[in-house]
């Protein structure tokens, strides 16, 4: 039989899939590249062929789960018959009933990501997620835009601010992370939340939308997102 032989694309594939696999089930701080080496089948040449460190890894990753996750929100981003304002809250609903969806995948990386002093790392990770979704927002403010309904001078710009500001959540989401399944969760929740509908009147500023236009954040979202990696860490622990 002849042997097989894959494409470079296939290679870099599975190799992002070895990583997904043993991220998602050991976290990344506890997989090496030779884990990822061993897992995939590679030789350490061809591991640097397509990759120069873990983190870029990592990043490839956090791209190509962006890239699924907004791929899941083609029917909001195409639907005819939505106007921008309504698009972009039927987005931004979605995109927060999916992370709550995704906590029990992403709890390794989250210990990771908001361990003290990877503060750049997270930064990283952060940027090859906006690369995958500032364009699509931007698609929906330029059509706010083209309607009359966003005020605003580029809407790539706003787009990227926006974004931005979920950055800027950093040590507040870290605190609420860290206070999963504690006597803290609850108030670390009502923080996150508070934080959260402020950045919603800040994102309606942005737009120049009367305070509350943007749905933002639903009220129990941050209660859900704690929660739910409290009953993540409890399987962890019975299992």
């Amino acid at each position: 039989m002849a042997r097989q032989i894959k494409s470079a694309a296939q290679r870099r594939g599975e190799l992002l899939d070895s990583a997904q696999a043993l991220f998602f089930e050991h976290g990344y701080d506890n997989t090496t590249v030779n884990d990822l080496i061993q897992h995939a089948g590679l030789s350490k040449g061809g591991f640097y062929h397509h990759f120069s460190s873990k983190e870029e890894v990592l990043e490839a990753l956090v791209e190509r789960l962006a890239s699924a996750s907004m791929e899941q929100l083609a029917d909001v981003l195409e639907h005819p018959q939505l106007d921008a304002l309504a698009r972009l809250n039927a987005f931004l609903s979605r995109a927060r009933q999916m992370k709550v969806e995704q906590v029990p995948h992403m709890r390794g990386l989250f210990d990771t990501l908001f361990q003290p002093g990877n503060q750049v790392l997270y930064h990283r990770i952060n940027a090859a997620s906006m690369a995958v979704v500032c364009p699509l927002l931007a698609r929906i403010i330029e059509q706010g835009r083209q309607e009359g309904c966003f005020d605003v001078p580029d809407a790539h710009l706003a787009a990227e601010t926006i974004l931005h500001l979920g950055a800027a959540s950093y040590r507040i989401v870290a605190r609420a992370l860290h206070a999963a399944g504690t006597e803290d969760a609850s108030k670390a929740a009502d923080e996150l939340e508070q934080a959260l509908h402020f950045q919603g009147i800040v994102i309606d500023r942005i737009l120049g939308l009367e305070d509350g236009s943007v749905n933002y954040v639903e009220h129990g979202f941050a209660q859900a997102i704690v929660q739910a990696l409290a009953a993540t860490d409890r399987q962890k622990d019975d299992s």
